[in-house]
C-alpha cells in the first residue's frame, strides 16, 4: 500500500509540477516571468524579441520587448519622448519614474489618450482611449525596451503586474558591471 501511495505521489509530482511553473520570456540577461492571465504570442515583427498579450474580455493589450545591442536604439530619454509623442496633446497625463536596481537604471513611462499606432516615420492609426506603460532597462549590453499599450482599462488594470515583472527580472538577471 505504501508503495502504491508513493507511486501515485510521484506521478502527481511529475504531472502537476510542470503545470505549476510560470511561463517566462528571456531577453538578453533578463528572464521575465509572465504574469497570470497574460500569454506569450509570436512577435508581430522580427525587431521584437518577445511579445505578450493581455486579454480582458474583448479588449486586448500588447507587451513588446526590444533589444538592439550596446549603444543602439537611442537613449532612455529619447525613447520616452518618442513614446509620449505617440499620445499627442496629453502632457498633463504623462508620468515618468526612475528606479535603480543594482547596476540597472529603469525608467517607467505612463500616459493615456489617443495612441498613434505605427512605426516611427510611417503611417499611423489613431486609437482613442488607449494607454501606455513602458519600461527601459539601461544596461552595459544595451537598453531593453518593454512597452505595454492597449485600451485604457486593460493597461491600467495591468500596471502593477507589469512593474512587478520588470522589477523581478531586474533583481534576478541584472548583468554584472
Amino acid at each position: 500500500m505504501k508503495t502504491a501511495i508513493a507511486a501515485w505521489t510521484l506521478l502527481l509530482m511529475l504531472v502537476v509540477a510542470p503545470l505549476a511553473r510560470a511561463e517566462t520570456v528571456k531577453v538578453e540577461a533578463f528572464t521575465f516571468t509572465i504574469p497570470d492571465g497574460w500569454r506569450s504570442v509570436t512577435p508581430a515583427s522580427p525587431m521584437r524579441k518577445a511579445q505578450l498579450e493581455i486579454a480582458r474580455g474583448p479588449d486586448k493589450a500588447e507587451v513588446t520587448f526590444f533589444h538592439f545591442g550596446a549603444d543602439q536604439g537611442g537613449t532612455a530619454d529619447d525613447n520616452v519622448k518618442r513614446w509620449y509623442g505617440q499620445f499627442p496633446g496629453n502632457e498633463d497625463k504623462r508620468i515618468t519614474e526612475n528606479v535603480q536596481v543594482g547596476p540597472v537604471k529603469i525608467t517607467f513611462a505612463m500616459t493615456e489618450g489617443t495612441f498613434n499606432s505605427g512605426m516611427p516615420g510611417g503611417p499611423t492609426t489613431p486609437m482613442e482611449g488607449y494607454a501606455l506603460c513602458g519600461a527601459i532597462l539601461e544596461t552595459s549590453t544595451g537598453n531593453i525596451f518593454v512597452k505595454m499599450t492597449g485600451p485604457n482599462a486593460v493597461v491600467k488594470a495591468s500596471i502593477d503586474a507589469f512593474k512587478k515583472m520588470i522589477l523581478d527580472a531586474t533583481r534576478t538577471g541584472a548583468p554584472k558591471g
